[in-house]
């Protein structure tokens, strides 16, 4: 698997979600960008555990990934930032994100992977990303394919 095609991908679905009137548009990079336009979505850490199946047969990725959302007022943009963190629903990342996992027997991101699974949500907390605050969140992305 070649991790920047994975992450630009996974950038890629993440664009899907629908945020409410007014709120703007969700932006979204496959890398650690310099400066944010909130609300965004980044992939950040890549870790790979190699040779899970036999003969380079299976590798698996842990994919963390970030959603920084402005704090022009600490109750909106967390309610904005709740939405993208919901398990199903329009806004959902999770929701987006697995939608690229494509159809049953088929390969995820578009023949990139095997399959992916967004496995959790951790640090809901205050971010400062190129020296601005964000209400943010992480995700944790497993994904597996040939090695």
């Amino acid at each position: 698997m070649q991790p920047s095609a994975i992450r630009s991908a996974i950038a890629d679905a993440a664009r899907a979600v629908v945020l409410p009137e007014g709120v703007g548009k969700l932006t979204a990079t496959g890398y650690v960008p310099d400066a944010v336009v909130a609300p965004h979505f980044f992939c950040g850490e890549y870790s790979v555990d190699f040779d899970r199946a036999m003969n380079r047969g299976l590798d698996e990725v842990e994919l963390t990934c970030r959603v920084l959302v402005g704090r022009a007022d600490d109750r909106s943009a967390q309610d904005v930032l709740d939405r993208l963190l919901a398990g199903s629903g329009p806004t959902s990342l999770k929701a987006a994100i697995e939608a690229a996992r494509g159809a049953p027997g088929g390969y995820a991101l578009g023949g990139l992977a095997h399959d992916l699974h967004v496995t959790r949500i951790q640090g809901y907390r205050w971010y400062e990303h190129a020296g601005t605050q964000y209400v943010g969140a992480e995700f944790i992305i497993k994904i597996i394919g040939e090695g």
